[in-house]
């Protein structure tokens, strides 16, 4: 029998945890509906006395709740700026594994966090891979608030993002659905545009570096040559790919 979608996800979480946390480390937490099992592992496993002296990082508002009902002790990035490891879905993993994130709105606490780590473990199943980033999940870029408007339209002309379709996020700021009449906002405060593809980028890193160098953009979900490893839940099992 096919195992569900959250099943696959509870698989790559579980084996993220199990693979490369040990005691004494420090961990990155991520967010998202896969991201939620890497968690769990760790609440269980810090429960039973298989890992001791863990500290975690969450990246969300959300991750941090969930992982203070597990009991894993927190700290942030202003007590420690180097993690050994952290773990974290992905909305879309090209060949090259550079990836789409923040269909969830994290992307920028993601991101701080996961820069500073030695190691980055994504857990996806199957159906995240893709040939070229883009088309399957539109790019969200965290702006300001402030002449937001005007930023969408920089952005929009940026010649690396010819030809994409700018969306301000309505609603919740959690998914990429207009699901309100109010403009979505991050847990920082800001809005996300998101930018939607019909042919891939063609050159993802570049795209990234141009986005970023836009005043009014915060941040990006373009996570690009920051993967150590991608595990992948699929109808054959699980795999994983390595740069």
């Amino acid at each position: 029998m096919a195992l569900s979608q959250d099943e696959l996800k509870k698989q790559v979480g579980y084996k993220a945890v199990d693979d490369y946390v040990k005691s004494g480390m420090v961990v990155g937490l991520g967010t998202g509906s896969t991201a939620y099992f890497a968690v769990e592992r760790v609440g269980q496993k810090l429960a039973s006395g298989e890992l001791t002296d863990i500290i975690a990082i969450p990246t969300s508002v959300r991750t941090k709740e969930q992982a203070e009902s597990l009991n894993i002790p927190l700290v942030t990035l202003d007590t420690h700026s180097k993690l050994d490891v952290a773990i974290d879905g992905a909305d879309e993993v090209d060949p090259g594994l550079n990836l789409c994130k923040g269909g969830g709105g994290a992307l920028l606490r993601e991101k701080m966090v996961e820069i500073c780590s030695d190691k980055f473990i994504v857990i996806v199943d199957e159906s995240k891979l893709c040939d070229g980033l883009g088309p399957g999940f539109p790019i969200p870029v965290e702006i300001t608030p402030f002449c937001h408007e005007h930023t969408m339209r920089t952005v929009a002309a940026l010649p690396s993002c010819a030809g994409c379709k700018p969306v301000l996020r309505m609603g919740s700021s959690s998914n990429n659905k207009v699901d309100g009449d109010e403009i979505a906002v991050t847990d920082n405060g800001n809005y996300i545009v998101d930018l939607h593809f019909t042919e891939p980028i063609k050159d993802a890193p570049a795209m990234a570096k141009e986005l970023k160098e836009v005043c009014g953009v915060v941040d990006h979900g373009l996570f690009c040559g920051m993967t150590t490893a991608v595990i992948i839940a699929g109808k054959d099992g699980i795999s994983v790919k390595e740069p």
